[in-house]
């Protein structure tokens, strides 16, 4: 899955990563619908796992992102803005 990270760019993931990507992206949407929960954390993961595991494209390449993921200090009125029915990412 090419995933885009607004200002960061795409990263290649692989299949294999993806249960784990949708549990914290799943974490991400509990926290914005809970009142106490900070969403800042949650973003962190996501983002951070995606980093980690993810491959970037090869600069001459060009390939459609699958999912566009918020910028890493977007508000939560920007990340609420992106979600679909099953969260950032679909799945």
């Amino acid at each position: 899955m090419i995933i885009r990270i607004l200002g960061e760019g795409q990263f290649e993931v692989p299949d294999s990563e993806l249960e784990e990507i949708n549990r914290l992206d799943s974490v991400l949407e509990h926290a914005l619908n809970t009142t106490d929960d900070d969403v800042q954390p949650a973003l962190d993961a996501l983002l951070d796992k995606v980093r980690a595991v993810g491959v970037r494209p090869t600069h001459d390449e060009f390939v459609e992102s699958e999912v566009i993921l918020p910028f890493a200090d977007a508000h939560e009125e920007e990340i609420r803005a992106m979600l679909q029915d099953d969260g950032l990412i679909p799945g």
